[in-house]
């Protein structure tokens, strides 16, 4: 019997989720976020620096609100950082002078400042800020406004979306911060949305992400801007998703990250080379069956910043991230397509930075058994030595189970891999319930990462399991693909080969108490199951889907991912949308249901819960709907805190309830 606790829902509040490690100019110290939930259920992220030379983290920001975005001016004099003081207040950059003092608000735009990029002679800021185009304003708060509701008009397909809302009319717009004059100054006034990129070496050209070809085309191009001359260049071809533009040390080439769409939104990232001067492009990773970055899923946040491809100093490879088989791990790409793994751990590394004077590279990375920490790498051995030891007083007093890795075959043959959890306290001879986890997505990876939800389970005494179907990230391009077209089809038989192989193997799982749950793609499939199978005692669906017809024109994405995930347009093949729609089975449903959703997702809106529930409540069955205010996709991962703990009590107590 373990002496550790078992951990508790309200243990999000102990733990520290470390992002954005950014080695000085010098190489001799790192700059990170730190972001924590306070006993008043506030999400706080404060600055902090450590020396490398193994020193201990020193916060340099303090009092409530988010900081993020650090980054050193390459002459190792500044630190810029973008701070949110109070709740609903816009965005500003803050400077510091590396060397002490306190931060000084450097920008003051009713639209923002973030995403702030260095030039490389440290003269000025590149960042992004909003505004309607020809409404650019240098200083000032927003305007107030009658607070009366007033009209919506809308002219464009793309018109919501699930981080932001409904749309404004407001654009990412690029602008430039002098250090000199202390001046802003706007690079663009459009009506597309902008992503900075990088500076040229010699600080002239700056290279920027967005889709000029009309909101209606689901397209990304890498663009050059020459400052001086205020003329843009497209990079691209126009027919992909490409992002995260970097210029090499000697400025002959830019590197990008990104696909011409061969299989749609299932299509794998890849690493690709552009020549300036004749904009002759090739892919350096077209023979690497594999993903270029972070795809592995956790439920401590929505994502980390990403820096794209970074340079070696000698113009001669590439650094980026890239996930497969359950791990997120570095890896180096020379120009001539050689690939290099630096890194080899079985863990999810999800940020990053290079200092090649000291060989070294600065990652954050979690595991299953820790929320996460930054790691010192030697980027020729690859050996990694711990950082920080932010989330130890946590991980000293609660008990973590190691998962154990199962591969299973699935009715035509095809390898699936997936994890399994003990319950806490596990005792031999004992009899034990179980429940599947289904992951969202569905081109996404469960990975040898922290997942709260799943320790929270298994600490209640469950045994958790949760596997990569075909549809699934991490395995090559055929296998991510392999679900389109067929949702609940040899997606749904991988599942349930998993589970047979699962209580083959443990047979102290009793067979007559399981439970699935899942969100999103995972909401979806939950639904299916429990239409097409009664071997799950209980269910919880969480963001769903549950009626394709609908989804087609209600969700943020539905007018181009029904299409692309199903294959059928509303109008020319309504027929097969409500052939894969779980509401179409629904007189099959006999599982007790927990129906969770955010009032607020835009990604799958309510009312896919909302049909499934009334269904449900007409029939008889048995179901339970929980709708969280103020609650968006996210609502799970970084969600208000009281309602992420209010979804994880609902979720155990069900399952309490059904399978004990």
């Amino acid at each position: 019997m373990t002496k550790k606790r078992p951990i508790t829902p309200f243990d999000l509040r102990n733990m520290n989720v470390l992002s954005e490690p950014q080695f000085s100019p010098q190489g001799d110290k790192v700059a990170f976020i730190r972001q924590y939930i306070t006993e008043n259920d506030e999400y706080i992220s404060h600055l902090f620096m450590q020396d490398t030379s193994l020193g201990v983290a020193k916060q340099w920001t303090f009092g409530n609100g988010t900081v993020l975005n650090p980054r050193f001016s390459p002459d190792g004099k500044w630190l810029v950082y973008v701070a949110i003081h109070e709740k609903n207040q816009q965005p500003q950059l803050y400077l510091m002078a590396v060397d002490g003092g306190e931060g000084k608000c450097i920008t003051n735009l009713a639209g923002g400042a973030t995403q702030p990029v260095w030039s490389p002679d440290s003269s000025k800021i590149l960042f992004v800020t909003k505004f309607e185009k020809g409404r650019a304003t240098v200083k000032g708060e927003a305007p107030l406004r009658d607070e009366k509701p007033q009209p919506l008009v809308v002219d464009n397909i793309k018109y919501k979306s699930d981080a932001d809302g409904f749309f404004d009319h407001k654009y990412k717009q690029l602008a430039l911060y002098n250090m000199v004059d202390e001046t802003v100054h706007f690079l663009t006034d459009d009506n597309v949305h902008h992503e900075p990129g990088h500076w040229s070496p010699d600080s002239q050209l700056i290279t920027y992400t967005s889709n000029k070809n009309g909101e209606e085309y689901l397209l990304s191009d890498v663009y050059v801007l020459d400052i001086a001359t205020s003329k843009h260049r497209c990079l691209t071809n126009g027919i992909g998703l490409f992002k995260h533009g970097n210029f090499s040390p000697d400025g002959q080439y830019v590197a990008c990250i990104g696909h011409e769409r061969d299989y749609a939104g299932a299509t794998q990232s890849k690493l690709w080379l552009i020549e300036l001067a004749s904009l002759h492009r090739i892919c350096l990773t077209a023979d690497w069956d594999a993903h270029i970055g972070d795809v592995a899923i956790g439920d401590l946040s929505s994502g980390h910043p990403s820096i794209g491809p970074l340079w070696s100093e000698d113009n001669t490879c590439l650094y980026v991230l890239s996930s497969a088989a359950g791990n997120t791990n570095l890896f180096q790409v020379s120009l001539n397509k050689e690939i290099k793994q630096i890194t080899t751990g079985e863990h999810h590394m999800y940020a990053f930075h290079i200092h090649e004077k000291t060989n070294q590279a600065v990652a954050a990375i979690s595991s299953p058994t820790n929320p996460g920490e930054l790691y010192l790498i030697n980027l020729t051995a690859g050996d990694m030595a711990s950082f920080t030891t932010m989330n130890k007083p946590l991980l000293d007093s609660v008990y973590l189970q190691e998962p154990e890795e199962i591969v299973c075959k699935s009715r035509d043959g095809l390898a699936v891999q997936g994890w399994l959890l003990k319950p806490y306290n596990y005792k031999e001879g004992e009899s034990y319930p179980g429940i599947l986890q289904i992951h969202g997505g569905p081109h996404a990876m469960y990975a040898n990462t922290f997942f709260h939800e799943f320790q929270l389970l298994a600490a209640e005494g469950y045994t958790v399991f949760y596997c990569n179907p075909r549809g699934s990230h991490g395995y090559g391009q055929a296998f991510v693909n392999a679900c389109r077209g067929d949702y609940g089809g040899m997606d749904y038989e991988d599942i349930m080969a998993f589970t047979d192989t699962i209580l083959a193997n443990y047979p102290w799982i009793d067979k007559e108490r399981l439970g699935v749950t899942g969100g999103s793609y995972g909401g979806f499939m939950t639904n299916w199951i429990t239409s097409h199978t009664h071997r799950f005692k209980a269910a919880a669906t969480l963001r769903c889907i549950s009626n394709w017809i609908s989804f087609y024109g209600v969700s943020d994405i539905g007018y181009f991912f029904t299409e692309w995930e199903i294959g059928a347009d509303f109008l020319d093949d309504p027929d097969k949308l409500w052939n894969h729609s779980p509401l179409k089975y629904v007189n099959n449903i006999e599982t007790p249901l927990l129906i969770m959703h955010g009032e607020l997702d835009y990604r799958c809106p309510i009312d896919q819960a909302e049909q499934l529930f009334i269904s449900l409540k007409q029939r008889g069955k048995e179901t339970r709907f929980v709708r969280f205010p103020e609650a968006n996709h996210e609502l799970s991962r970084s969600g208000p805190p009281h309602l992420r703990l209010a979804r994880l009590e609902e979720l155990t107590n069900w399952f309490n309830q059904h399978l004990k």
